[in-house]
């Protein structure tokens, strides 16, 4: 699976971004997937994951309440809805296969900075 991640950009805290994983291929539709990020200095982290169907979600404890993960397997395309950013939240976000232990490779990923 090929991922494309976008909709990253520079928002001030309080703010909202929407991000948007585009995948190629037709494995998109039978994997659990799941958003990560990486901030400077620290190892990459899950933010949220969801099953194949997107029937069930998961969070990290951080972005519990703030941060929607969705899919839409017609478009190959998932989503990760963020609202009430924190300047913590600063970081760049991937989009990938969850586990991440079954990841073949990374994207460019796509830069979130939230400002103060």
């Amino acid at each position: 699976v090929q991922l494309v991640e976008s909709g990253g950009g520079l928002v001030q805290a309080g703010g909202s971004l929407r991000l948007s994983c585009a995948a190629s291929g037709s494995a998109f539709r039978g994997n659990a997937m799941g958003w990560y990020r990486q901030a400077p200095g620290k190892q990459r982290e899950l933010v949220a994951a969801i099953v194949p169907g997107g029937g069930t979600t998961n969070y990290a404890d951080s972005v519990k309440g703030r941060f929607t993960i969705s899919r839409d397997n017609s478009k190959n395309t998932m989503y990760l809805q963020m609202n009430s950013l924190k300047p913590e939240d600063t970081a760049v976000y991937y989009c990938n296969v969850f586990p991440a232990s079954w990841a073949d490779s990374w994207g460019q990923g796509t830069q979130v900075t939230v400002s103060s």
